[in-house]
């Protein structure tokens, strides 16, 4: 049996058309929603939905993951949107998946890999709270003059009963069977149960239509000129580096649940394939969808099937079965995104928090504010910057020494490390200097200094053996070094071949 047959016949076709099927209902009201956030209509989210979800599902790097319209990239999407118009997003969008496809050619996606744990998980757990913050908006409603207000009395509690009804299914029905996805089950008897007993709550008809016909192709409607290159661009690179960023770390996340390897560097290409064609076709760009994924996931999907089964499933929707569509409570899909904000939160960093250094509590927490308030993008670039410049400080401040005897009277301290702010107090500690012999040697050969304050802590040095009535060498310093040392001259052990060059930052010579 060849690879390929081997791999066809070990996909469960039940289980991943269920779960496309799954996929396909949570993604209506997602995608309806980060429409508004963006500032456009209905269809273009649910478009977007549809063609970043087919392609990648066919040409990307993680089986099982699923793509669409996400609001990651729509609460960046709208200033574009309110200053230039929705054609400029269809051109911003283009220009983004040839940004992206550009980062898979160069097989830029592996750095993915590099991203460290405490960053993971600040970013699995903002994710998850953004996932549960956008859903609190289904609970309100809009008031006499137009604006949201928040859900009271039998409306409330019949919501609140409704998403409750869901997650309870959810929860308890993995424990009975796995024959069908448990979200599946809970949508239906939760829409079949508020059509039947005629319960009066909000549906998705309520939000907006989802009817329409079939993506039509059309060249975005604006100058082709440097003029509008100088307005997409900014917006574009914003755009690919959410999208890349949020798909990597999905794709990761995936990889972590399934335990197989998705390509990251194919996956940046299908991004960009899916987004170039989603702008030429009335969409407004999308990512991998951290919810869907787990929904996806969770439900049994594994393969391009489940992917593929989803998009399709939406279109059937958009075309034919828009009308069904609009009568899913909007409570039953609230409980399927809080079960999938419970199963995607990193609990388990509460106890490593504990445990873990403080500097990694610090990232992890870090990361997951700024995923809530700021964008993915800022909070996941945050958190690499901070944990290398923990690294960084840990590995600076560590300064080794050697000490070995020349003669009876001479000890050797050979010095090996970076002098500087953060490493002078474990340099000066590291010193014995009322036990040491009558002649010491410090020897910087393969040490160097940096700034005033590892001048400073050699003049104290020197001062205290100069207090002991010991007489001390330093050898192979930078001439710059040796000018700032008091009483250079009767201290310093001066080699004009041997001696390093390198510069210090000093007040002295600024």
């Amino acid at each position: 049996m060849s690879k390929r047959e081997s791999r066809f016949k070990n996909i469960n076709i039940k289980n991943e058309l269920l779960s496309g099927l799954t996929v396909a209902l949570a993604l209506v009201p997602e995608a309806v929603a980060f429409s508004f956030v963006a500032g456009v209509e209905p269809l273009v989210g649910l478009y977007a939905a549809f063609m970043v979800g087919l392609i990648t599902a066919l040409f990307g790097g993680r089986p099982g993951m699923i793509s669409g319209a996400t609001g990651a990239l729509a609460v960046v999407m709208v200033d574009l949107v309110s200053e230039h118009g929705v054609e400029y997003l269809f051109g911003a969008v283009v220009l983004m998946g040839i940004i992206q496809i550009t980062v898979g050619l160069l097989k830029l996606g592996k750095f993915i890999r590099i991203i460290p744990l405490p960053v993971m998980f600040g970013f699995v757990n903002g994710l998850a709270i953004v996932i549960f913050l956008a859903q609190l908006n289904q609970f309100k409603v809009k008031s006499i003059n137009d604006t949201l207000v928040w859900m009271s009395g039998k409306e409330l509690f019949t919501m609140i009963g409704l998403v409750l009804m869901t997650m309870f299914i959810m929860y308890i029905l993995p424990k009975l069977t796995k024959a069908i996805p448990s979200a599946l089950v809970a949508i239906l008897s939760v829409a079949v149960l508020v059509n039947f007993l005629h319960i009066d709550t909000k549906s998705v008809g309520d939000i907006a239509s989802v009817g329409g016909g079939f993506p039509q192709f059309h060249i975005p409607s604006i100058p082709f000129n440097l003029h509008s290159l100088e307005i997409l661009l900014p917006y574009a690179v914003v755009f690919a580096a959410i999208g890349l960023i949020e798909s990597l770390m999905t794709l990761t996340l995936v990889d972590d649940i399934t335990k197989t390897r998705g390509r990251g560097n194919k996956e940046c290409i299908g991004q960009g394939v899916a987004n170039i064609a989603t702008g030429f076709f009335g969409g407004m760009g999308g990512c991998a969808m951290i919810g869907q994924s787990m929904i996806n996931v969770n439900s049994g999907g594994r393969n391009r099937l489940s992917g593929v089964s989803a998009a399709l499933f939406l279109l059937g929707f958009i075309l034919f079965g828009s009308s069904l569509i609009e009568m899913i409570p909007i409570a039953a899909l609230t409980g399927v995104m809080f079960m999938v904000v419970i199963a995607t939160f990193e609990w388990s960093s509460f106890k490593m928090i504990r445990n873990i250094k403080k500097s990694d509590a610090f990232v992890i927490i870090l990361v997951s504010g700024i995923t809530v308030v700021q964008d993915l993008a800022v909070a996941v670039a945050a958190g690499v910057i901070v944990s290398a410049l923990i690294f960084a400080w840990e590995k600076g401040k560590r300064i080794d020494i050697t000490v070995t005897k020349e003669a009876e009277h001479t000890k050797v301290y050979q010095i090996r490390g970076a002098l500087f702010f953060g490493s002078a107090r474990n340099f000066i500690e590291s010193f014995d200097i009322s036990s040491d012999p009558d002649e010491v040697v410090i020897d910087f050969l393969h040490a160097r200094v940096f700034d005033h304050s590892g001048i400073d802590i050699i003049n104290s040095l020197t001062e205290m053996y100069k207090n002991e009535g010991k007489i001390l060498h330093l050898k192979h310093l930078s001439p710059e070094c040796y000018e700032f040392i008091k009483d250079a001259t009767s201290v310093v052990d001066i080699n004009i071949i041997e001696d390093p060059n390198y510069h210090v930052a000093i007040n002295e010579l600024a």
